[in-house]
């Protein structure tokens, strides 16, 4: 079971974000706080393996930044710290750029719906990173032109199977349980990721992801 915190200031959203993810049996909703409400405490206390964390990227009036949300070092499958997932308005340009910057693992706007909100969380809980279509398609249209050269090539086609596995690797699933998902072997499921690393000349899983969702393979 992921333990998840909950950090809004908006009441609504908090009550809301606990409703939604108490319903699922995979998820236990430790606790909820708002931005001053000493989240740091409240991190240390409850040890919650995500938070998630609604946060406006164009309200001066907070005091401190987005940095001092983030007690984040390295991944935090290795330090214990647990993974962030930050809702925010996807047109926040600036706090989209500075949430990753910090080492935040999902980014979705306040729009996003349940299943995209878990599907997050699971990823994120798992050490992946999560990026709603919207924020994909912001960064790589900001990004440097030689940072979105990716594939100097054309991409080929990727067959119905590795677009499955594609999908469950966006869902942040490991290879043992795509090949339990799929009803193949995990030396198939190795296989077709080498595959889809080629075809979209990615080099990690996170890479793909983005890919897939860039041309419109998946969708998150």
């Amino acid at each position: 079971m992921i333990r998840v915190l909950i950090a809004a200031d908006n009441l609504l959203m908090r009550t809301g974000l606990e409703a939604l993810l108490k319903s699922n049996p995979e998820l236990e909703v430790v606790g909820s706080a708002t931005h001053t409400d000493f989240l740091a405490t409240h991190i240390q206390e409850l040890q919650p393996d995500v938070v998630i964390l609604e946060w406006n990227g164009e309200d001066d009036a907070l005091a401190i930044t987005i940095t001092d949300f983030f007690p984040i070092e390295s991944n935090h499958q290795q330090t214990g710290t647990p993974a962030f997932i930050v809702l925010t308005d996807s047109s926040v340009q600036d706090a989209i750029l500075e949430a990753l910057r910090v080492g935040v693992h999902a980014v979705l706007p306040r729009s996003a719906t349940t299943d995209e909100i878990v599907a997050a969380i699971v990823a994120a809980a798992a050490g992946l990173v999560v990026l709603n279509s919207d924020v994909l398609e912001f960064l790589l249209s900001s990004a440097p032109t030689h940072n979105r050269q990716l594939s100097p090539a054309p991409i080929q086609t990727l067959t119905v199977r590795e677009i499955e596995v594609l999908d469950l690797l966006a869902e942040g699933q490991g290879n043992k349980a795509i090949a339990k998902r799929l009803g193949i072997s995990e030396h198939t499921v190795k296989f077709h990721i080498s595959s889809i690393f080629t075809k979209l000349n990615a080099q990690s899983r996170t890479e793909a992801v983005t890919l897939g969702a860039r041309l419109g393979l998946i969708f998150l």
